[in-house]
């Protein structure tokens, strides 16, 4: 994996069913973040998924992260799920002017989650792809079957938007490479959320990754409803430090 960045970790990390399992016994919950980069070099901020940052509290886990950290910031379900990318522009707008300013270069990739609802079409493809501003690292994941075409994958190579490669409950879960940057969401399957990965499939998503022609690659576990992330994540590490 040589000339190459890999960043492992998880979509959030404060987790109750961690405590005493990850976290150590007696360590305050305002340590948990601290414990946390650790053991990795990048977080998922789900909690800009649900409501929307500030500058101010960006800036804090920028300020409270190791230098060499990175972060990823879910776009707010305003965008995404309720406009629907319809009339969000100033809306997006502040958003990438919030986690540039607040995260600055800890800043890794700006994550468009889409609702499973959202059935492809070329109009709505174009109309996502002319909100997305291009000076930006973003990835977008698609929760519909019908998303996964080759029209899909041209377009968002021709304009340098990373496609979120994702195992999900009823959705292919194979790489699908768009650009130089590589970017992986684990759910858990068959149990959305909480099933842990076999380690032959990790070593398998291990030996892929060591093969392609990528400059840095983003992998975050989502089963988090338990301990599995934390373990899946950590044995993946190894893979990929012996391969």
């Amino acid at each position: 994996m040589a000339n190459r960045k890999i960043y492992i970790g998880c979509s959030g990390f404060h987790y109750k069913e961690w405590k005493d399992v990850f976290y150590p016994n007696g360590l305050a919950q305002s340590k948990w973040f601290q414990f946390y980069c650790e053991h990795f070099n990048t977080l998922e901020l789900n909690v800009t998924f649900y409501k929307f940052p500030t500058e101010k509290s960006l800036s804090k886990w920028y300020s409270t992260s190791p230098p060499d950290f990175k972060f990823s910031a879910k776009v707010p379900k305003a965008i995404t799920h309720y406009k629907k990318f319809n009339e969000c522009e100033r809306m997006l707008d502040d958003f990438y002017t919030s986690a540039q300013n607040g995260l600055q270069h800890k800043l890794g990739c700006i994550l468009f989650q889409l609702p499973r609802q959202l059935v492809y079409s070329e109009e709505l493809l174009h109309k996502i792809i002319n909100n997305l501003n291009p000076a930006f690292k973003n990835v977008i994941e698609f929760r519909h079957a019908s998303w996964w075409n080759k029209i899909v994958f041209a377009e968002l190579k021709k304009n340098k938007i990373i496609f979120s490669g994702s195992s999900y409950p009823n959705l292919p879960d194979n790489i699908i490479q768009t650009n130089t940057s590589l970017y992986y969401r684990l759910h858990g399957v068959p149990v959305l959320y909480k099933s842990s990965y076999a380690g032959n499939f990790l070593e398998e998503l291990a030996r892929e990754l060591s093969t392609l022609k990528i400059k840095e690659a983003w992998i975050y576990f989502n089963n988090t409803w338990g301990t599995a992330a934390i373990e899946n994540a950590k044995f993946l590490q190894r893979c990929l430090c012996n391969s």
